[in-house]
């Protein structure tokens, strides 16, 4: 019996070995190529090498927001302070049960006013429209029957009265060079048909007049980490993968597209958890298969701020509904792995977010319960598995300290001496300890979830420190 665990063992460290090494390359060419570009970015910016147009491209924000009365005002004032000329402001209450429309109406002096809506996509019936055009620009609030965050989005895209709709988050505030940044690729390519931006956390942050006068990391230490990890995600995959029009999801917190093809694949899915992924891999999908001419782009210096969980029970919820997003996303669109029609965003995209997103919380805890039985069976080298994780762990950490700091010294951030010392120790306890944390969470996400597809997974708020 000793033999055959010895083989299984065995088997089974060299998969786990080509795992890490396969991650580890990756992690290591994106973050480097991350970092390279944000350098050059900040090159250019120094050398007034940009691209500067005189015109504005037309946009709607559309804000789906449901129970968010703690949030929604400073969102609205975010955007109303942006440096962008010609836009208007949509949203959407999808059903609260709490003050938002209320908070809404009186913090923007709205009326209520008789406006039909064309029903391009399919949504729940609105109940009262208002509107209010004292401010530089038109601010629209839609109160609706309850259907979710896709249900209230597709909404707010019948409502658009312009060609390109921006989608974002009731508890993130917008930067005032934001929306100018998000159209820059729009200007450039008549073939871009959506556009990411980058997301941070707010946690820790003053942010007045669409500015960020004051940065530093939260006092939470789980928010902490997760800034960590933000940055890490941002900077490496999405600079990446724009590299080879290989983006497959653009964060539901802050995305711009083109109105005409997200109507023509139907809008957001109401079934759906990941309904920011969904939407892109399905425009990818159509585009190819109508052999379209399309641009996917990633905008790195277009930055939205955003709250992240303090607490861990609400960090769950939040990562149950992303891998749950995650998972019907991938099985929808299957027919991507391996196709040759698909290119790149097969054999790369696809591939990534399979082994390294859907499927790494599985791998990830059958590795430890293998290292717990070789153990029990004494079958394994105690002080190479120490050094063995605590090389994953440095390594790890060096890249994710890496992305951190290229975006601090970048964007022209200051950070205190402590919160750098806070940052260098919090790496080592986010790779090591919340990582296998959240990979339970994620495990764990699948188990009853058709019953709570439409909801929209409620966590704590807290009001935005805005002005």
């Amino acid at each position: 019996m000793k033999d055959l665990y010895q083989v299984f063992f065995q088997y089974v460290g060299i998969f786990f070995v080509l795992y890490l090494v396969g991650y580890a390359s990756f992690l290591m060419m994106s973050v480097t190529v991350g970092s390279s570009e944000l350098w050059d970015a900040k090159r250019r910016g120094k050398l007034k090498n940009e691209l500067k147009k005189d015109y504005y491209v037309p946009v709607t924000i559309v804000v789906p927001a449901h129970n968010e009365s703690v949030t929604i005002e400073a969102t609205v004032r975010s955007l109303l302070a942006l440096k962008y000329s010609l836009y208007e402001i949509v949203v959407v209450d999808d059903g609260s049960t709490d003050e938002t429309s209320d908070v809404m109406v009186r913090a923007f002096s709205m009326k209520q006013i008789a406006r039909p809506i064309q029903r391009q996509l399919k949504c729940q019936p609105e109940e009262a429209v208002f509107e209010t055009r004292i401010f530089k620009v038109p601010v629209t609030l839609i109160r609706k029957k309850n259907g979710g965050k896709a249900d209230a989005l597709n909404m707010g895209i019948n409502a658009a009265r312009y060609p390109y709709f921006i989608c974002m988050d009731a508890d993130s505030v917008l930067q005032n060079d934001s929306l100018e940044k998000i159209v820059r690729p729009v200007l450039g390519d008549d073939h871009v048909i959506a556009v990411g931006g980058t997301v941070r956390p707010c946690n820790g942050a003053v942010i007045k007049n669409g500015q960020l006068v004051k940065y530093g990391l939260p006092k939470k230490l789980l928010a902490c980490m997760q800034v960590l990890e933000y940055d890490r995600s941002f900077l490496a995959s999405r600079i990446l993968f724009d590299k080879f029009n290989g983006s497959i999801i653009i964060s539901g917190a802050f995305g711009l597209f083109k109105k005409s093809m997200v109507i023509n694949v139907g809008g957001y899915a109401a079934g759906s958890l990941g309904e920011d992924m969904e939407l892109v891999v399905k425009l990818h999908v159509f585009c190819r298969e109508h052999e379209i001419p399309y641009r996917i782009r990633y905008a790195a210096d277009a930055v939205c701020w955003t709250q992240v969980p303090e607490r861990f029970r609400d960090l769950a919820k939040q990562r149950r509904r992303w891998h749950i997003g995650l998972f019907q996303s991938m099985m929808e669109f299957k027919r991507i792995f391996f196709n040759p029609k698909y290119g790149l965003v097969s054999f790369v995209s696809y591939m990534y977010f399979l082994l390294y997103e859907l499927l790494s919380p599985y791998i990830e805890v059958f590795g430890v319960l293998t290292v717990l039985f070789a153990f029990y069976v004494d079958l394994i080298n105690v002080p190479f598995m120490i050094l063995f994780f605590l090389i994953y762990a440095v390594y790890s950490a060096v890249l994710s300290l890496t992305a951190f700091f290229s975006r601090v010294h970048t964007a022209d951030l200051e950070l205190s001496a402590s919160d750098m010392i806070k940052a260098v120790g919090l790496c080592f306890f986010e790779v090591s300890c919340l990582r296998f944390a959240l990979a339970w969470v994620r495990m764990s996400a699948l188990a009853g979830y058709r019953r709570k597809k439409n909801q929209w997974g409620r966590i704590e708020r807290k009001k935005i420190d805005f002005d």
